[in-house]
């Protein structure tokens, strides 16, 4: 399997620098319920605006609930389709849109959400999972089959499981893109210090 740490301009910690978004999952091997309780253990315990916990995560997972899974599974794009096959575990980040303690808009909910997603993934890389998430699914049709509020946004699908060799994607595409080296801008096109613009590092 390919080796995928980032290649930084400085050292950074390892479970940031091992963190990358396979497509090649191990079809043979589940995620436990241990490894899932931790997964969403570790999205709970993630920083939030008024310490408002605004994310709400569905949960499938093939070995106990193929239905669920399946249905989550049928919301994916085409494109996510051609390789999710094989995941073990899919979940789904939802984004509240007002503060329960206010009513007022929460305009700090996704950011919040992508934070709680980030600390769910950085803890599948600590189990030895990896995890890719997915903006590509069909959002009506998730609300209409999970029941999802109104007042709750979709933000994206995640795949959690054991990475699989990139030959084992069968789509062709799909491949390639799995063996395509990892790549940033540079620092100084991203960060800047004082103002918009002038490169910090």
């Amino acid at each position: 399997m390919q080796n995928r740490n980032a290649s930084t301009s400085v050292p950074i910690n390892d479970l940031s620098a091992r963190r990358w978004s396979p497509r090649a999952f191990d079809a043979q091997r589940g995620v436990t319920p241990a490894q899932t309780a931790a997964l969403v253990e570790a999205a709970r315990w993630a920083p939030s605006c008024f310490g408002a916990e605004p994310w709400r995560f569905l949960v499938w997972n093939r070995a106990t609930d193929a239905a669920g899974w399946q249905q989550a599974f049928d919301c994916l794009s085409d494109n996510n389709k051609k390789w999710a096959g094989k995941v073990p575990l899919l979940l789904m980040a939802c984004a509240g849109t007002t503060f329960e303690h206010n009513g007022q808009a929460n305009r700090w909910a996704q950011y919040d959400t992508g934070m709680a997603a980030l600390a769910l993934s950085l803890e599948a890389v600590a189990q030895g999972l990896v995890a890719h998430q997915m903006g590509g699914f069909d959002i009506g049709k998730a609300r209409t089959a999970f029941g999802i509020p109104e007042d709750f946004m979709p933000m994206a699908m995640i795949a959690v499981g054991y990475q699989a060799a990139a030959e084992t994607i069968e789509d062709e595409e799909t491949r390639q893109k799995e063996l395509k080296g990892r790549a940033r801008k540079p620092l100084g096109e991203r960060f800047y210090s004082g103002r918009w613009g002038k490169a910090a590092v």
